[in-house]
């Protein structure tokens, strides 16, 4: 169980960092994150609205608690991640930019695996 707890806390905390750091510039809605949006083709109005809504899952996957919302958080960052990366290649951007994607989806998915881990042993103690 404890390792189980630690690997969980450890790609959790890896992924919410990861997500509120990109998340804060679109909340700003800084010129880097305006560019990045024109890039890719998003409306400007979607800017805050995507930020907002990484850093929410991002606080709800650090949450103990709310595990039905929990489920929802998770699906939202997945989303957010593989639509990210769908947007990179569409627009043109290389191949070769989907790792970066790959290794923060792998982690996300680590987080899930973790968390789901930790509720099955609590339910059998």
């Amino acid at each position: 169980m404890k390792t189980t707890n630690i690997l969980y806390w450890v790609f959790t905390v890896l992924l919410a960092g990861f997500m509120i750091f990109s998340a804060l510039p679109n909340i700003m809605e800084t010129k880097d994150s305006e560019a990045l949006f024109k890039q890719l083709g998003y409306p400007l109005y979607l800017q805050q609205f995507v930020g907002i809504a990484k850093l929410l899952g991002s606080i709800v996957i650090l949450i103990p608690a709310f595990p039905r919302l929990k489920e929802w958080a998770y699906a939202g960052l997945f989303f957010d991640l593989t639509g990210a990366a769908y947007s990179c290649v569409a627009s043109g951007e290389p191949l070769s930019v989907l790792g970066f994607f790959v290794v923060f989806i792998a982690v996300l998915f680590l987080s899930y695996y973790f968390h789901h881990k930790r509720l099955r042993q609590k339910q059998s103690h």
